[in-house]
């Protein structure tokens, strides 16, 4: 059985643009750069939201994967990992190793992890519909916080992983979802009036 491999949302845009089938190194470093940056100031924008206030980070993370793909949905993360284990401020709440070993850290590997998985989706054509892409911000979701559950009951209990790490920000992710569900479609439609398709 053969799996159709779908072109991610950048790349059709950017093919929409120059007529290129594949993106160029500098359309990859530019999309690289401008998704760690969207990632950098997610991180830092809190909105007031009952529990807790929410960031639209995590959001963020699972558009990249979507609308790159799975390779350059991770890389971007990865760059922006890299440059937060510099001691860029990137993240929320801090920078450096010493951070990324904290409670955060399988979040933080969460968003590697959910990129990838995102963009493995959408090349199976996930994320064009609004229950599509729905569903994929559901498994990209529960993707990071499988990791970073896990991670924070390894440091301070299952009880305390479920109790801080997970419960407080349902809510909110549940709005991302419902956000992304018509964010994702709507790219789509744009991206369809300009390649004609």
């Amino acid at each position: 059985m053969s799996i159709v491999q779908n072109q991610p949302l950048a790349q059709s845009f950017v093919k929409s643009k120059t007529g290129q089938d594949k993106l160029s190194l500098l359309a990859m470093a530019l999309l690289v750069i401008g998704g760690s940056l969207a990632l950098t100031v997610s991180a830092h924008v809190k909105i007031p939201f009952y529990p807790v206030p929410v960031t639209m980070q995590t959001m963020v993370v699972l558009l990249i994967g979507m609308s790159y793909g799975p390779r350059l949905g991770a890389l971007t993360i990865a760059a922006y990992l890299a440059q937060g284990a510099m001691g860029m401020p990137v993240f929320a709440g801090g920078a450096g190793l010493l951070y990324m070993a904290g409670p955060t850290g399988g979040y933080l590997a969460g968003f590697l992890a959910a990129a990838f998985v995102m963009g493995a989706l959408a090349q199976r054509g996930w994320g064009k519909t609004v229950i599509s892409t729905a569903l994929a911000m559901l498994i990209g979701t529960i993707v990071i916080y499988t990791l970073g559950v896990a991670w924070l009951s390894n440091l301070f209990g299952f009880g305390v992983g479920i109790k801080a790490g997970l419960l407080p920000f349902l809510y909110g992710d549940a709005l991302k979802i419902v956000i992304a569900a018509g964010i994702m479609p709507y790219a789509w439609s744009l991206v369809s009036k300009l390649t004609g398709k």
